[in-house]
């Protein structure tokens, strides 16, 4: 499209913007119509609208949305592979009691909420949540019975700090291809943000809800050991393997450093091969081949059996990937009809900065429809742009993808399906939940935007 030159001025291009946005929330809300669907949708009408020549419509939304979903796709089917090798190995259990039995049942909850931290890596939040619980009401009840709180509040804020702040999973990788950050920084910022945010809004604050409302242990599961695999790996097996991906993202984050300051030669065969292994995509790749082998050959499981236990990954997170790419598609649109530009120039005028923007946003998405991932993606998608057109450096970036992640949890409710999980699962009533995990999810948010902006400001 280097022959469309937009004739419209910033003010109906906003407006257009606020009207894409307000179709979406009352698509989703409203008309119940699926989130893919609702974005394709309603990119097309943008494109539309902002008066992009019929002709290149089409392919705007078909490059947008592959350019996207490329990337994307690889890392979330692989770290979704990647966690349900260790979920269904018993991987997960056997790290858990380890835990346990290392700092004591006094501290029960923190070894469970650091183990979630562990197992919240490669598996998505509602998966891990589930695998987890039983551990967790198995450890409630050998310690009273009548505190479920205390123990599973800290191990599901776990899982949502990891799931909403660390690749591979879905909502930091999407907003890190739409707004072109540096991977393996937007895994070190968030690594650095994600355990202080968690030993507040997770552990502690499920200390205090734990006190405040003693709820018994709930009948879900039945025992600990039922349907546990009877060889599972060892606890060194597990850590390895999750360590793995994460060496690999952070040597080739170093590498590209120390070329940047002269350190090394970027053009050095050696160098370019540590690259290669160090490419996300790459590095989860050969984590699950590892994992395959340590978690499923060497335990006996093998052929046909493990590829049924790989392949069951990939059905779950179909939905969340085709989401990611209608995202991209919708940020594509605004990208080329000059609503980012307009976007830029008018926070420039008003005086508010891109990162506040860009949390602002998702807050309102988020609270407006309920899913993370969608609010994730449509305030990322809106706002890249005029990251693009702004001066940043690449750890700013990579900031501005953190601040929009931690506007996308904001204050988990009755619209979002994480709400009606974890109380439900804990046996919360609807009140309960609001006093306990919305207000969890309010305060992971709004203590890692704060975590974020000190290193924007810094940075």
């Amino acid at each position: 499209m280097e022959d469309f030159t937009q004739t419209l001025g910033a003010g109906p291009l906003l407006g257009i913007a606020a009207a894409a946005i307000a179709l979406i929330l009352l698509l989703v809300i409203k008309f119940k119509l699926h989130a893919f669907l609702t974005l394709v949708v309603v990119s097309l009408l943008t494109a539309l609208a902002t008066r992009i020549p019929i002709g290149e419509i089409a392919p705007t939304l078909i490059t947008s949305f592959g350019n996207t979903l490329g990337p994307v796709a690889l890392l979330i089917g692989l770290g979704a592979m990647l966690g349900k090798l260790i979920e269904h190995s018993g991987g997960a259990r056997v790290l858990a009691e380890k835990l346990v039995s290392v700092f004591g049942e006094e501290r029960a909850a923190f070894a469970l909420g650091v183990a979630s931290l562990m197992l919240g890596f490669p598996i998505f939040f509602d998966a891990g949540l589930v695998v987890m619980l039983p551990i967790i009401f198995a450890v409630a009840r050998r310690l009273g019975g009548t505190n479920v709180l205390l123990y599973g509040i800290p191990a599901a804020a776990a899982f949502s700090v990891m799931h909403v702040f660390l690749p591979p999973h879905p909502g930091p990788v999407a907003a890190t291809e739409l707004y072109d950050a540096n991977l393996g920084l937007v895994l070190l910022v968030g690594l650095v943000i994600a355990l202080p945010v968690w030993y507040v809004s997770g552990y502690v604050w499920g200390k205090r809800v734990g006190r405040k409302y003693p709820l018994p242990v709930p009948g879900l599961f039945g025992e600990l050991d039922d349907d546990q695999p009877v060889n599972p790996p060892s606890v060194r097996t597990v850590v390895l393997v999750l360590l793995l991906p994460l060496v690999l993202i952070f040597m080739n984050t170093g590498l590209d450093s120390a070329e940047a300051a002269g350190a090394v030669d970027g053009d050095a065969l050696w160098v370019q091969a540590l690259t290669l292994l160090g490419t996300s995509s790459v590095a989860l790749l050969i984590s699950v081949l590892v994992a395959a082998i340590a978690l499923g050959t060497r335990r006996g499981e093998s052929g046909t059996a493990l590829e049924k236990v790989l392949d069951s990954a990939l059905g779950p997170v179909c939905s969340v990937i085709l989401i990611t790419g209608a995202g991209g598609m919708f940020g594509g649109v605004l990208r080329a009809s000059g609503i980012g530009d307009a976007l830029s120039t008018s926070l420039e005028n008003i005086g508010l900065p891109v990162i506040v923007a860009a949390y602002v946003i998702a807050v309102v998405l988020r609270l407006a429809q309920g899913s993370a991932t969608v609010a994730l993606v449509t305030a990322a998608g809106l706002m890249a742009p005029a990251v693009g057109a702004g001066d940043y450096s690449a750890l700013q970036i990579a900031c501005i993808v953190l601040a929009t992640a931690a506007g996308s949890v904001f204050a988990s409710h009755v619209n979002d399906s994480g709400f009606w999980l974890v109380g439900r699962l804990m046996g919360m009533d609807v009140k309960t939940t609001l006093r306990t995990w919305t207000v969890q999810q309010t305060l992971e948010s709004v203590l890692a935007f704060a975590l974020i902006s000190v290193i924007f400001v810094v940075a």
